[in-house]
């Protein structure tokens, strides 16, 4: 979807496993961004859980247990169900958590943009692809920040 980011994630080789912490610290900072829109107490909490591991106050272990419950809350959340699975802001949000969590970066600010257009314009704004850009521009430029130090 945001493809300058697919591109820039393909030249720093984001998705080689050398890359695993850059790949973490990445999702927590798009994540950070629609923190707000979290409606589970729960899933905030894996939120930080990503933030300790990051900051070395957490363990291999304890990113393991917020993994697989981020990705329980996730798609147990109440708004999972509708037609497009996502319209929603907070589910959008929840499974940025869940995919930050996994490393799953690129999907992790996929779900945080979505979220984020989600909850300044709703269904309508999704539809209109600028909406994206001022979220997309912001993920570009802290990957690029991130990657270099």
């Amino acid at each position: 979807m945001n493809d300058a980011l697919d591109q820039l994630a393909s030249s720093l080789g984001l998705a080689g496993p050398e890359n695993g912490r850059l790949r973490l610290a990445f999702g927590h900072a798009c994540v950070s961004r629609v923190r707000h829109l979290l409606e589970e107490p729960e899933v905030d909490r894996c939120l930080v859980l990503l933030g300790d591991f990051l900051h070395g106050k957490a363990g291999d272990a304890e990113l393991e247990a917020a993994r697989a419950q981020a990705l329980r809350l996730a798609n147990s959340h109440r708004g999972s169900a509708s037609i497009d699975g996502c319209g929603h802001a907070a589910v959008s949000a929840s499974y940025a958590v869940a995919n930050a969590l996994q490393g799953k970066a690129l999907e992790a600010a996929s779900y945080a943009a979505y979220a984020t257009v989600y909850a300044q314009g709703g269904s309508a704004a999704v539809a209109d692809r600028a909406s994206f850009e001022p979220e997309f521009s912001w993920q570009r430029a802290t990957l690029r920040s991130l990657a270099v130090g």
